[in-house]
Parts: C-alpha cells; structure tokens; sequence
C-alpha cells in the first residue's frame, strides 16, 4: 500500500513507531525547554532533521534515538520504553499489506 506523495512502508508497524517516537520526542524536547533548533544542536542533527521526525515523515535510526534521548537529557532506554508505551495509541496507524 503506497502511501500519496511517498514510498510504502518497509513494516506494517513502522508508521505506528513513527508516531509514537514523534510524540514521545515532542514531549521529552518541551519537558526539558528545547528548541528543535536546541535539540539538532546538542544531537548533532540538523534542525530539519528533528522536525521531520516530530512530523512523522522519518523513522529514527538507533543512532539517532540514542543521540537525541542525550540531547533531551534522557536516557535512551527511557526513551523506548515511552515509545513502547504509548505505540497502542496509534495501533490504527498499522498497514495492512
């Protein structure tokens, strides 16, 4: 199932886990005062970058997730438990091939 304006998803839940790693992001980056201008700073991404993710149009690398969870001052490990915790949230999201 292509989506419009973008290729398919390699994995049914990837859209689940982008949604859920946005939200998680937007809420650890407001918790701890950044900017996404801020947070590309210290995690050594561009500002684009951390946008597009808190939009849903990315899928994090674990580089990335480690890097930005350093740059909000949260562990990694925290940072995927929250996504593992709220990904039920956006379960609706999973494509059906």
């Amino acid at each position: 199932m292509k989506r419009k304006g973008g290729k398919a998803p390699r994995n049914p839940k990837e859209p689940v886990v982008r949604a859920a790693f946005a939200r998680v992001l937007a809420d650890l980056r407001e918790k701890a005062g950044l900017t996404q201008g801020q947070v590309a700073e210290k995690s050594g991404y561009e500002e684009k970058y951390i946008g597009a993710l808190e939009r849903r149009k990315h899928t994090p690398t674990l580089t990335a997730v480690i890097q930005i969870s350093n740059a909000v001052n949260v562990s990694p490990l925290q940072t995927v438990e929250l996504v593992l915790e709220i990904m039920p949230k956006f379960a609706h999201l999973e494509v059906k091939f």
